[in-house]
Parts: structure tokens; sequence; C-alpha cells
């Protein structure tokens, strides 16, 4: 498991914004994972997808390596931020913007904007 732990702990240090998902960001395999890439995708961020499901050690591990029971796991810079359900408040709170310039990483402020608007 400390192979793992290593690979994922590179992965998260080696990409500003990683997300560990069932399935790949071009097909998703659930609706929380789903729903996180979608946001990331809609708003034009560049990340690292990491398909839990083509590896059960990857699967368990990154549930070990966050103390974070389910997937999807979000991590920018090296950080783990949360999964659906934080990502989908910090979306419409604006606090995902902020998270993002404070850490250079590039997004599509009005897509956001959209985001939130159409969740009003």
């Amino acid at each position: 498991m400390t192979d793992v732990k290593t690979q994922i702990d590179e992965t998260v240090k080696a990409n500003d914004v990683v997300l560990y998902m069932k399935g790949t960001k071009e097909m998703p395999q659930c609706g929380f994972s789903s729903r996180v890439a979608g946001v990331l995708n809609y708003m034009g961020v560049e990340y690292a997808d990491v398909n839990v499901l083509a590896n059960e050690d990857v699967r368990q591990g990154i549930k070990d390596y966050s103390d974070w029971p389910t997937v999807p796991q979000l991590y920018v810079k090296g950080e783990f931020v949360g999964g659906c359900d934080i990502i989908t408040e910090m979306t419409l709170s604006g606090e995902l913007d902020t998270l993002f310039d404070e850490n250079g990483v590039e997004f599509n402020k009005e897509a956001a904007d959209k985001i939130r608007e159409a969740n009003a």
C-alpha cells in the first residue's frame, strides 16, 4: 500500500489540480464524479483525472490518503479540497473561484458566474 500512497502523493503534488473519480473526465462513471468533472470542464480548468475504477488499490488508497471515505476527491496544489457536496457548495458560493485565484489556477470566470446564475 505504501507504493500506492507514494503514487498518489506524487500525482497530487505534480499537478495543480487533480480529480480522483469514478471514470474519466470525458466519461464519468457515477453521478457525483460527473457533477465535479462537469463543473471543472465547464469552467475550463486544466486538471489531471485519475480513474479509481481502474485500480482497486488506488480506489482504497485515495480514501486512506485523504482520510475521506468517498470519491470523487479534488486536490488543488497538493491539498485535499473535498468531495462532490463540498465542491458544489464552493462553486455556488464563489469559494472555488477564490481558491483557484489564490493558487494561480486558470479558469473561466464567466462560466463560473453562469453556473451560479443557473442555480440561483
